[in-house]
């Protein structure tokens, strides 16, 4: 009975042993299944940056590598964003990460310069179909270097205010390596180049090229003014200029471009405004001379070589305003001086009236000619001289004057006093008679006296007649006036026979005949008198 007992006990601890065995086999067939998870770092002690990528899908990675992912600006994907990171470290990396399937393991360093030490170091691993990048900083690793929390959190807080300022930035700002690529932008770039996606959650890489930089802007050249390239703008937009500075960094090239539209449409209407004056200047028949602050000649048109006889090779060395004058004095195109110390004198005279203000003077030339010489300030100092020649105007002045002067004498010698009156009732013009008759000066009171005032005067030394109130209500008229005959008596008893005649335009003359034969009135001539109309 017992033995039986003790076979049963011992079938039953078999079959449990089975069991366990069986159970720890399966397990351990279990855990050793494939699993799509990082492999273990090489030291337990360094947690390395790894990723793990099907394709450009993020399978895994590391915590220090989710830290680079989110530490990068945003991008379409997660492998977006790994390449705005190892593209521009890496310069072949975009161009041999497609010979993995090939080769099975890839390793790029990242090199400053020639004479550099290696910075970072890239390795690229077919894992059972997925591509793990491993990153390993030769200058950090294994060193165990700590940070404490507060210091940490003031990097990161600068890293976000310097990050927040360049994104708000209005500046397209860009960076470029020395090979020429672009490899980061800030948000103004990114927004004006169109690298952001539809939802404006992410960008493309590699990032397009607004401008096409000369070859000096990477050496730090500049500023330069660049327009943005047709392929980066509509086709109904108009041409963008920039004013591009460059900074040359330790790996690459910084670029800034600011807004330059505004300055280039004021640069061309100044073209346009020099080019329309410099048109007016080359037809003026006026000579133009502007000397400078230093009395140096800047500007001057054809008018003035052609008034003045100079020769253009002569003005093109850009004279001083002395020799200036001293060419004009030495081709008697001035007048002639009495010696050449008062002629400096007045020279400089004319110089500084110009400089302090409006200055006009007349040249008479031993050729016969006539210049009107002006003198007008400029701003800084500057000081304009224009040249007219005024010798036609001056000739007709003069036979204008000589036929004025005819026509006054002729009018004096006649025996009888008149008075011609403008529409308005100013005396404009009188003859010797009328001034002897009625003592006045003639050339004194013209334009200065009215009908009324001559009325007055005429009452002084005449008798009292309806005649003169009648001539007190026809200055006060508008409009034409009738002619009319009437016969006052002076105070020396002279008769006198005054006449009133309309001319053309509104204007009117009085004729005043004194009667030869004494106390005798002169015949009635045929008119209205104020007695018929009164």
């Amino acid at each position: 009975m017992e033995t039986a007992w003790l076979e049963a006990a011992m079938i039953a601890l078999t079959s449990v042993g089975a069991a366990l065995v069986a159970l720890l086999l399966t397990w351990l067939a279990v855990g050793r299944a494939p699993k799509r998870r990082l492999p273990p770092a090489a030291r337990e002690d360094i947690e390395e940056v790894a990723f793990l990528f099907d394709d450009e899908a993020l399978v895994d990675a590391t915590p220090p590598a989710r830290r680079l992912l989110e530490s990068m600006p945003i991008g379409a994907s997660d492998w977006t964003r790994f390449t705005a990171f190892a593209a521009p470290r890496f310069p072949e990396f975009q161009s041999r990460i497609g010979q993995l399937a090939d080769l099975g393991r890839l390793e790029m360093t990242e090199v400053a310069s020639a004479t550099d030490k290696p910075r970072l170091r890239l390795t690229v691993e077919n894992f059972n179909g997925l591509a793990r990048i491993t990153l390993v900083d030769p200058e950090g690793e294994g060193q165990g270097q700590r940070v404490d929390s507060l210091s940490f959190r003031a990097m990161e807080d600068e890293l976000e205010m310097m990050r927040t300022t360049l994104d708000r930035s209005p500046v397209l700002i860009w960076r470029t390596e020395k090979g020429g690529e672009l490899s980061w932008a800030n948000r103004a770039y990114l927004v004006r180049a169109g690298a952001f996606d539809a939802g404006e959650e992410g960008f493309g890489w590699p990032l397009p090229s607004l401008f096409t930089l000369p070859p000096d802007a990477f050496d730090g050249g500049g500023p330069h003014r660049l327009e943005i390239g047709s392929a980066a703008r509509s086709d109904t937009e108009a041409a963008t200029w920039f004013d591009c500075h460059s900074v040359i960094l330790e790996r690459g090239t910084l670029h800034f471009a600011l807004p330059a539209d505004a300055a280039v449409r004021a640069e061309k209407a100044l073209r346009d405004f020099v080019q329309t004056l410099t048109k007016t200047f080359a037809d003026l028949p006026i000579g133009l001379a502007i000397f400078d602050r230093d009395r140096q000649l800047r500007l001057f048109n054809p008018a003035l070589s052609d008034l003045l006889q100079l020769g253009p090779e002569f003005l093109a060395t850009r004279p001083t305003l002395y020799a200036f004058l001293d060419r004009l004095r030495e081709t008697k195109m001035m007048p002639e001086p009495k010696d050449y110390r008062s002629w400096r004198q007045e020279m400089t005279e004319l110089e500084q009236a110009a400089a302090s203000g409006f200055h006009a003077e007349t040249w008479s030339l031993p050729g016969g000619q006539t210049y009107r010489v002006t003198g007008r300030p400029h701003p800084d100092g500057a000081v304009a001289f224009l040249f007219e020649d005024i010798s036609s105007e001056t000739s007709l002045t003069r036979q204008f004057r000589g036929e004025i002067e005819m026509s006054q004498e002729v009018f004096d010698r006649v025996g009888d006093a008149i008075a011609v009156f403008r529409p308005s009732g100013e005396l404009a013009m009188a003859n010797a008679a009328y001034g002897a008759l009625w003592g006045v000066e003639p050339e004194a009171t013209l334009g200065r006296v009215t009908l009324l005032d001559a009325v007055k005067q005429w009452q002084a030394r005449a008798e009292p007649s309806a005649f003169w109130s009648w001539l007190q209500n026809l200055a006060r008229e508008i409009g034409a006036r009738e002619n009319l005959t009437e016969e006052i008596t002076l105070l020396d008893g002279r008769h006198v026979t005054c006449q009133l005649e309309t001319l053309s335009g509104g204007a009117f003359l009085l004729r005043f005949r004194v009667d030869a034969a004494s106390g005798k009135p002169p015949p009635r001539q045929t008119g209205t008198t104020v007695a018929q109309q009164g």
